[in-house]
């Protein structure tokens, strides 16, 4: 699933070299890094989103991440910045040499917005959801944002159907509501891939019956099988590696994980500690969002990897994220920033880990398992 190629580039002088990888069954191959873009339009600017990208394709990452939804907190007022950015900053590129990854919005009450501004002029508001339509117009609404033809892999952000997500895990059938039909999904996304919009696609906030529904629905209908699924996963959060990672196993459905939130919301560096909250910090400009990262027991599992960290010369960003970088059902971890200076240090991170090191992080897991669950 993550066989190794050359980099494009070499980076500058003292930078880590990037591995280029293949992404499950898919033609494509992309940097262990994937650029994520989801403060672009919020806590960036246009300038500064280009500095990150100009630098991330300096260091040899070509892999980005994006979604109609982007930026974060989602806003009708900013709705859709980030991929308007990222399109302006792609026109200078060769297309075929830079892999972009977006996502359409899953079904969910309060952002009738999005659907909304998928077309120009706007059209009428309504409640987001996955069916044949509202594929259709997500992925052209992504293609004209980001002035391109096509979108190399594009991902079903979150679950029609009802899903436990953000911190909770327990299962709730009084939840449950009448979903979108599998084989309406990926019929839809099949359209678009034999129209040329779109080479592959993938999941995201996924669960192991949702994987297996999706494949299985794809190969009813003869259609491509997804090559991705974006989850959440960090040390904080570890649940795709049990029955989730054997159905994704290169010897099964051969599905890569692109984990998100591999520092948990920022939580790992430890800068929210005793209660801080940085200026500017995402924890402190959106309140209550982030909840999940920041309870006492998150507070005893991060302590111990921050002790983890400095015993083996890393700082906190960089053991999370070499920490994704050794799992085997990750070919590339996604990469957040809010500035050059971050992404510089985050892009060191693409190290091996000894043997030592992992011992100790499983030790402070089975201390602390799974501390951001919040149920």
């Amino acid at each position: 699933m993550a066989s190794a190629a050359s980099p494009a580039m070499a980076p500058p002088s003292g930078g880590r070299v990037l591995k280029r990888v293949r992404l499950g069954d898919s033609s494509l191959q992309v940097s262990e890094a994937c650029l994520g873009t989801m403060t672009f339009g919020q806590q960036n600017t246009e300038a500064d989103a280009h500095a990150q990208l100009a630098y991330a394709w300096e260091r040899g990452v070509n892999f980005l991440d994006t979604a109609e939804i982007y930026p974060v907190m989602p806003m009708r007022e900013t709705q859709g910045r980030t991929s308007e950015y990222v399109g302006r900053w792609l026109r200078g590129m060769r297309r075929e040499d830079v892999v972009v990854a977006s996502k359409v919005s899953g079904r969910s009450v309060g952002l009738a917005w999005v659907p909304a501004n998928r077309v120009v002029p706007r059209g009428e508001e309504e409640n987001p959801k996955l069916d044949r339509k509202s594929i259709r117009l997500a992925v052209e609404g992504e293609l004209r944002r980001l002035q391109t033809d096509y979108i190399d892999l594009i991902q079903l952000h979150w679950p029609d159907r009802y899903v436990p997500s953000f911190g909770r895990q327990q299962y709730d059938p009084s939840n449950e509501w009448e979903a979108i039909p599998f084989e309406e999904q990926v019929a839809a996304i099949q359209e678009l891939i034999d129209e040329g919009k779109i080479r592959h696609w993938g999941l995201s906030n996924e669960t192991t019956y949702g994987v297996m529904q999706h494949c299985m629905a794809a190969d009813k209908l003869g259609a491509q099988r997804p090559v991705t699924v974006q989850n959440q996963f960090s040390l904080v959060h570890r649940l795709f590696e049990s029955e989730l990672a054997e159905a994704c196993a290169p010897s099964n459905l051969n599905i890569g994980l692109l984990p998100w939130s591999a520092l948990a919301g920022g939580a790992l560096t430890g800068k929210y500690l005793n209660g801080a909250m940085p200026e500017g910090a995402r924890f402190s400009q959106f309140e209550g969002r982030y909840d999940r990262f920041n309870t006492p027991r998150m507070e005893n599992a991060i302590k111990g990897y921050l002790k983890i960290a400095e015993e083996a010369g890393l700082t906190p960003a960089q053991l999370g994220y070499a920490f994704c970088r050794s799992r085997w059902y990750i070919p590339s971890t996604i990469v957040g920033a809010t500035s050059v200076e971050q992404l510089k240090e985050n892009l060191e991170s693409f190290v091996d880990l000894d043997e030592d090191i992992l011992k100790a992080i499983d030790e402070v897991h089975i201390q602390f398992r799974n501390p951001s669950l919040t149920d």
